[in-house]
């Protein structure tokens, strides 16, 4: 029997599309679109300005404040300009546009800027949290967290346990998948130093039961760490949610509006395992980003390492293109990525993946009455009324919307997936959260 959360939903894996196709590392692009807030918190501030020639890991941007990550310049070569321009978010932010340096003949190019390398086995805790704040790396799951931030808890927090996310629960992505194959030692070595940097004796990858080989995998490279373990998870979504997955490893539960913190754990990503082992160990930036392409509207499914800040038309390129029944392009997992209406956007530091479906996936179902089925409420991870919370959204009742806890909806899509009705359920429920998100603010600033 496979450990698990409570709800969730099983909707179809696709991986077989390209879970056995190994990493490739994708040539430079023309040029690279390099937004300066790729991470959650402020948005680092430019160090060089238009016309400037840069090298490859040069920092082109330092962080702004303790939630924050510098941005390096993932390609050797002259800033041709510094604006607004679109992010994979779907968002304006302001971006360096680097193109690449054309050298001649007899011309050498200049050597990558990187750090100078650490013994994994004797960095002090300092030095590694030093090492992945300078070396930029933010949370490869999704949110985009500083690492660094995740790495120095507020003082008097005990702390139990590091969990490694390898459950990569969304359908269609394989690239942690492909991860565990390809580096196992690359993960566990990274997990020692976010253990040791935090002053933690147990680590935990989980990793869901859909990948038995990447299972196979790091049992093998974990053997002969004390303390080290591999928790293999019934297969569900949303499992790579961090309460969720806490829920599933260890049993707790997280309160509302609490943090993995507060139940003595932290979370982190295969994908960030790998960046903090890169930094420390060979002392590289993170100037690319690993990522699945594919899905059906896709002609060449891979599994890519691509300079950070790639126009996402020109990595679609390289897969052979989109098919002629392509309907949507969407940046992460189907279920919470998000569709793009301009493929100029760039990859980004944490973009996990491009997902590519056909008109037929796409197709738009119509909207009927609620069944009042109940399959939304059993669906839902969290314990909330979905179905509830969405017409509280739509009547803009906002307070009682603000009681039954639509702020603690993380937007899953559960609820959604499980509507015989095709009632847009986590569509109302995000609309509703943000109005309630701004309903306290403002009431926080009345109150000041």
């Amino acid at each position: 029997m496979f450990k698990t959360f409570p709800g969730g939903v099983h909707p179809p894996e696709e991986k077989e599309l390209s879970e056995h196709c190994a990493f490739e590392v994708m040539p430079l692009p023309a040029s690279v679109i390099l937004p300066l807030s790729q991470h959650l918190g402020k948005q680092a501030k430019p160090l060089v300005d238009k016309r400037a020639t840069v090298a490859r890991g040069q920092v082109v941007a330092e962080a702004d404040g303790f939630i924050s990550a510098p941005v390096h310049a993932p390609i050797m070569g002259t800033v041709k300009s510094i604006g607004r321009e679109n992010n994979s978010n779907g968002y304006m932010k302001e971006a360096l546009v680097i193109i690449p340096a054309k050298l001649k003949e007899d011309e050498e190019a200049p050597a990558d800027v990187t750090m100078p390398p650490l013994d994994a086995e004797t960095a002090t805790p300092d030095e590694i949290r030093a090492r992945v704040k300078e070396a930029g790396i933010v949370g490869q799951g999704g949110a985009a967290f500083p690492t660094f931030v995740k790495l120095n808890p507020p003082e008097g927090r005990e702390l139990e346990s590091v969990i490694i996310n390898g459950c990569e629960c969304e359908p269609y992505l394989t690239r942690d998948d492909r991860f565990m194959l390809e580096r196992p030692d690359a993960i566990v070595s990274g997990l020692r130093l976010i253990m040791r940097a935090l002053g933690v004796q147990k680590g935990i990858i989980g990793i869901e039961n859909n990948k038995p080989d990447a299972i196979a995998s790091m049992q093998k490279a974990v053997q002969g760490f004390d303390g080290l373990e591999v928790c293999a998870l019934q297969t569900k979504y949303p499992q790579g949610a961090e309460k969720m997955l806490i829920k599933a490893v260890n049993g707790r539960e997280v309160p509302p509006g609490k943090l993995p913190l507060d139940v003595g754990v932290v979370i982190q990503n295969i994908g960030t395992a790998v960046a903090v082992h890169d930094a420390v160990t060979k002392g590289e930036p993170s100037v690319t980003a690993a990522l699945t392409v594919t899905g059906r509207g896709i002609r060449t499914p891979k599994n890519l390492i691509v300079p950070v800040g790639t126009p996402i038309k020109d990595v679609i390129e390289f897969c052979g293109g989109l098919t002629e029944d392509a309907g949507k392009v969407i940046v992460g997992g189907p279920m919470m990525g998000v569709a793009q209406y301009n493929l100029e956007a760039p990859v980004m530091k944490a973009t996990s993946g491009i997902v590519v479906l056909t008109k037929e996936e796409v197709r738009a179902r119509e909207e009927t009455n609620c069944l009042r089925c109940g399959k939304c409420v059993d669906a839902c991870p969290l314990h909330l009324l979905p179905t509830r919370l969405a017409r509280l959204a739509e009547l803009n009742r906002l307070e009682e919307a603000e009681e039954y806890g639509i702020t603690v909806c993380m937007e899953c899509g559960s609820c959604a997936f499980t509507c015989p009705a095709n009632i847009p359920l986590v569509q109302w429920l995000r609309l509703g959260k943000q109005r309630v998100i701004t309903m306290q603010r403002s009431r926080k600033a009345d109150a000041a």
